[in-house]
């Protein structure tokens, strides 16, 4: 099975050249690397986060292998929706799903389920994966689109992701997908995600998605971060830095209605 790009020309160019061309403009060749167990990335069209995206990856010591959780934005498919097989295609290539590891998340899980169909016309996982390809020859993806859940069910998915990357035995990347605050202005954007971005550098799962539904955040990919931040503990993380936060602001010069973006290592 092969997933074709669903955002590709639109979100980022559908070009290889241009793609590389953008990317290398967003990376930074002096940024000093960290061994990460998770990351936090931003999934908006390259213009508005890339230089976020950029700046997360530039900053890891990359594997060759993925695991990334995403928002689901069109409500289709599984509540947590893994893609078992095959490839993913971008401008870049083709990137093959681990199998091997996708079938010890499914027997770890107990509410993730195969669900390829989440994933057809899903952004926020397809974005991240160019950056992987600009850096590492041959990455290997799992990818879980996350829709609407309770936190008890988010944690105790936290808790089986890490047995089965552990039992998986080789070094993984656990990538959440979020942007932040959606069309607010830039100062209520600047509060409200502070707010978030406190709890998830704290380590603090729960604190993260307590806060995003009583302050009534906007941020897209709560579900998803917290999955991350709870696998990311049960995994022995410490500590987490924030790598740089910027808005839609920054690009498009109107701080009236803004999308945030964090990003965030965890180690």
């Amino acid at each position: 099975m092969i997933r074709k790009p669903a955002v590709s020309g639109q979100f980022y160019p559908g070009s290889k050249e241009g793609l590389r061309r953008m990317i290398s403009e967003m990376i930074l060749l002096d940024k000093k690397k960290k061994k990460a167990i998770a990351s936090i990335s931003p999934h908006a069209g390259y213009i508005y986060s890339g230089n976020v995206a950029g700046a997360v990856y530039s900053s890891i010591e990359l594997p060759d292998n993925f695991i990334i959780l995403g928002p689901n934005h069109t409500g289709i498919g599984s509540p947590l929706a893994l893609f078992k097989e095959g490839k993913w295609e971008t401008p870049l290539g083709n990137v093959t799903v681990n199998e091997q590891l996708a079938n010890l998340i499914l027997e770890k899980c107990s509410f993730i389920e195969e669900d390829p169909s989440a994933h057809k016309y899903e952004h926020s996982i397809e974005v991240q994966i160019p950056f992987l390809q600009y850096f590492i020859s041959s990455p290997k993806i799992v990818p879980i689109c996350v829709s609407h859940l309770s936190y008890p069910q988010l944690e105790k998915t936290g808790i089986e992701l890490a047995h089965a990357i552990k039992e998986f035995g080789e070094e993984v990347l656990l990538i959440a997908s979020t942007d932040f605050s959606h069309y607010v202005d830039q100062k209520t954007a600047e509060e409200k995600d502070s707010m978030a971005i406190n709890k998830i550098l704290e380590l603090n799962p729960e604190g993260l998605f307590k806060t995003v539904m009583e302050e009534r955040i906007s941020m897209c990919g709560v579900m998803p971060t917290t999955i991350v931040l709870k696998t990311a503990l049960e995994l022995g993380a410490k500590n987490a830095d924030l790598i740089k936060y910027a808005t839609s602001g920054d690009v498009s010069g109107d701080y009236s209605q803004v999308v945030g973006y964090g990003g965030v290592i965890i180690f």
